[in-house]
């Protein structure tokens, strides 16, 4: 599973009571909170990266013509 570290944080005590209370594991609710973000943040990066990639194709389509993108990726394609 890789390694585990431990992390804490503070919260109101009436909310850990009130947790407690309903039965909520604590610590499996804050680590998937954690890795949802993680998750969340990673997808952001990555938009922001596909949009600057597009940008990039853009001014080469432009400079050599719509088809020389298709024609370099079916020859990468072709020559596996």
């Amino acid at each position: 599973m890789g390694n585990w570290v431990t992390v804490s944080t503070k919260v109101r005590r009436e909310v850990l009571e009130k947790a407690r209370r309903y039965g909520i594991n604590v610590s499996e609710v804050l680590r998937k909170a954690l890795e949802e973000e993680v998750m969340r943040r990673e997808n952001e990066e990555l938009i922001e990266l596909l949009k600057e990639a597009s940008k990039e194709l853009r001014k080469i389509s432009e400079i050599y013509g719509d088809d020389f993108v298709i024609r370099s990726i079916r020859a990468d394609r072709d020559s596996r």
